[in-house]
């Protein structure tokens, strides 16, 4: 799969060279030796160029990414939603129970096998890459980049802190109106999957939390989050914290069997186009097992 990205040249540029030009767009410079790799990969007013030449006033730059034929993740049809779509990037809303990647036992129900199958029915060879990652069992906004590119400067956000995400969860009791909790995450030493709060060994970890609604005769609260940091099952071990665990929660709530998954869902998503720049926000309607609940 090959995608076109045509610049002219503004004042700001001028005397630049193509690689800084292209270092400030957001290239890695692992992206600009792998266009090293193609013929015609970077060409300047319709002639091939090299990365040192200098760049002028309205002169037209066009870089053509080139993606190898390298997947080996076993097509499957499985159902899925999409919520967006263009050359760049993909907005999925992920059903529960479908992990991201395959794995030991998952080697053909995840996001990864259901992607890989829409891209061949569309004849298009796409390379997965999963920019926010959900738990299996978590529903919601997934964005999946659709080159190099794309997949570069949406990770640099992403560890900018400047992809937003709000999730919306069930909880255990009424919890207060609103709050942070301000508690480090680790790893618990007998396990390799399950976290906790530890105030000595942890990494600092911050969730905004607001009460949206009570439901008095079942006794659970649906509450909006954020996350300020991105530890893994941070919102699941931080509920469990302030004694408001997730429902359906087997890993943190193993007592509690209202529903048959954790009540998580990533419920909006806002960040920066990575090509085009335009702001972009996005919404998931809440699940039918979570609305049945309330």
């Amino acid at each position: 799969m090959q995608r076109i990205l045509k610049y002219t040249i503004t004042e700001p540029y001028i005397n630049y060279t193509i690689e800084k030009f292209l270092l400030e767009q957001g290239y890695t410079r692992k992206i600009i030796t792998h266009l090293k790799k193609y013929e015609n990969s970077i060409t300047l007013n319709d002639k091939w160029a090299y990365v040192k030449n200098k760049l002028f006033l309205n002169d037209i730059l066009v870089v053509t990414l080139t993606e190898p034929i390298e997947n080996n993740i076993v097509p499957v049809k499985l159902d899925f939603k999409i919520i967006y779509e263009d050359e760049d990037i993909l907005i999925v809303n992920k059903p529960a129970f479908m992990p991201i990647h395959p794995s030991l036992n998952n080697y053909d129900n995840t996001l990864a096998n259901a992607l890989t199958y829409y891209f061949q029915s569309k004849k298009e060879s796409v390379v997965f890459r999963c920019i926010t990652r959900l738990d299996r069992d978590t529903t919601g906004l997934c964005i999946i980049a659709k080159n190099k590119l794309s997949a570069s400067i949406l990770n640099a956000q992403t560890k900018n802190r400047q992809i937003h995400k709000t999730y919306i969860a069930i909880c255990e009791g009424e919890v207060n109106d609103c709050g942070e909790i301000e508690a480090p995450i680790s790893r618990k030493e007998e396990s390799v999957i399950t976290r906790c709060v530890d105030f000595e060994k942890g990494d600092y970890s911050k969730t905004l939390y607001k009460k949206l609604r009570y439901n008095k005769k079942a006794d659970v609260s649906l509450v909006q989050l954020k996350l300020l940091t991105g530890r893994t099952h941070q919102i699941r071990v931080h509920m469990k914290y302030i004694n408001h665990p997730l429902i359906g929660d087997f890993l943190y709530n193993p007592n509690n069997t209202l529903m048959n998954r954790q009540a998580l869902h990533s419920y909006k998503l806002s960040f920066i186009h990575p090509i085009s720049h335009e702001k972009m926000d996005f919404m998931a309607p809440i699940p039918n097992d979570m609305q049945t609940l309330l």
